[in-house]
C-alpha cells in the first residue's frame, strides 16, 4: 500500500534550537535535519520537507503565515494528503488560528513545536512530530480545519491556548477539551467541530496593525484612543468579565468606533461576551450603543488575529464575520 504524503514546512522555534556562539539557544536545525531525528517517521510516510523559515515564534508575521497558507494549498494541489507545521511554541497557537481562516483546501494541517530544545533532557520535539505526521495521514483529522498536535492531545485551532510557560503539557483547549488524542500509534478522535467557510484573500494584502488591549481597575480608557490616534487600523479590548469597561473607557469606545472598529472581548479567557444582561455605562448594551463589535467567545488573542485578517483581505460587514463565533452586533446576529 502506498504511503501516505505529508509535506513539512519547518518555521523555526525551539524544535529546531541549538546552542548559539553566545548564551542561550537559537532556531538554526532545518527541516531535512529534524526529519533525521525521528527515524519511525520513514516507516509512517513519505515526507516532503521545506524549511520554510527560522524564526523564533514571536518573530513570524501575518506575511509569512499568508506565503505558507499558499505554500500549504500548493502542496494539498500537488497530492499531500496531509500538512505538518513546526514552529516556537510562543505563537502556535495564534499560527493555527490565521492557517485555520485562510487555508481553503480540506487536508489536514497540523502545526506542533517543542517546549524543550533538542539538547535538553527528555526533548518533545521528536514525539511531537511523529505524533502530528500520524495525525496529519489520518484521515479521520480531514476537513477539521487547523489541529494543534502537542503532548500526544489533539486540538482545534479555534480552541487551543498555550497555558503554562515551560511545562512540556503547556496547550489546553477551553471550553471543549481536545478533540482527541494519540496513543498505541492509534489517532483517537473522541469530538468533532463544523469547520467554518475560510476568509477570501485578496491577491495583495495590505499591512494593518490592530492594538490588543486589556483594561485594568480604575483604567480609563487612554490607551484606546491613543492607538488610534497613532494609526492603528483597529482595536481588540479585553475587557472586564461579560466584555465591560468603565464609563470612562465607554466613551473613549464612543469616540474611536466611528472611525476603525472596535471589538470588544473578556480578559476572562473563557466564556462568550454578553450581548443584553447589563445596561450601565460601559456594559456590553451601552458598548453595542456605541458602535462596538461583541468578539463571541474568541479570547482577545483569536480576535486581533479575525480581525487583522479581516482588514488585510479587505473583507466586508466586520461584525458578520464575528457572529459566526457568537459575537457580532445585534444587527449581525439577526442576519
Amino acid at each position: 500500500m502506498d504511503q501516505p504524503k505529508i509535506a513539512v514546512f519547518a518555521l523555526g522555534g525551539t524544535i529546531a534550537t541549538q546552542p548559539g556562539q553566545s548564551a542561550g539557544l537559537i532556531p538554526t536545525l532545518t527541516g531535512e535535519a529534524l526529519v533525521r531525528t525521528v527515524p519511525q517517521l520513514a516507516d509512517l510516510a513519505s515526507l516532503e520537507v521545506t524549511t520554510f523559515r527560522q524564526l523564533p515564534g514571536p518573530d513570524l508575521a501575518f506575511a509569512d503565515l499568508e506565503a505558507l497558507a499558499s505554500a500549504i494549498e500548493n502542496a494539498a494541489s500537488a497530492g499531500a494528503d496531509g500538512i505538518v507545521v513546526t514552529q516556537g511554541t510562543d505563537t502556535i497557537e495564534e499560527t493555527a488560528f490565521v492557517l485555520d481562516r485562510i487555508v481553503a483546501s480540506d487536508v489536514p494541517v497540523i502545526v506542533t513545536g517543542a517546549m524543550r530544545s533538542p539538547v535538553a533532557p527528555g526533548a518533545d520535539g521528536p514525539a511531537n512530530l511523529l505524533a502530528a505526521v500520524r495525525v496529519a495521514a489520518s484521515p479521520a483529522a480531514r476537513d477539521l480545519g487547523t489541529l494543534v498536535v502537542f503532548d500526544d492531545d489533539i486540538h482545534a485551532a479555534r480552541f487551543v491556548t498555550k497555558a503554562h510557560t515551560s511545562r512540556p503539557s503547556a496547550f489546553r483547549s477551553r471550553p471543549s477539551g481536545p478533540l482527541g488524542f494519540v496513543v498505541e500509534q492509534r489517532v483517537r478522535m473522541v469530538a468533532h467541530v463544523n469547520r467554518l467557510p475560510p476568509i477570501g484573500r485578496c491577491a495583495s494584502p495590505q499591512r494593518h496593525r490592530v492594538a490588543l488591549v486589556t483594561l485594568g481597575l480604575d483604567d480609563d480608557g487612554a490607551l484606546i484612543e491613543l492607538a488610534a490616534n497613532q494609526g492603528y487600523s483597529g482595536v481588540v479590548i479585553e475587557g472586564y468579565g461579560g466584555g465591560h469597561v468603565s464609563g470612562v473607557a465607554a466613551q473613549a469606545v464612543g469616540r474611536v468606533s466611528p472611525n476603525i472598529p472596535v471589538v470588544i472581548a473578556s480578559r476572562t479567557g473563557a466564556g462568550e461576551v454578553l450581548s443584553g444582561t447589563y445596561g450601565f455605562p460601559g456594559s456590553e448594551i451601552d458598548l453595542g450603543e456605541r458602535g462596538a463589535i461583541r468578539a463571541g467567545w474568541l479570547d482577545g488573542i483569536k480576535a486581533r488575529i479575525l480581525l487583522t485578517l479581516l482588514l488585510r483581505h479587505e473583507a466586508n460587514d466586520i461584525a458578520r464575520h464575528f457572529a459566526l463565533w457568537g459575537g457580532g452586533t445585534a444587527a449581525s446576529a439577526a442576519r
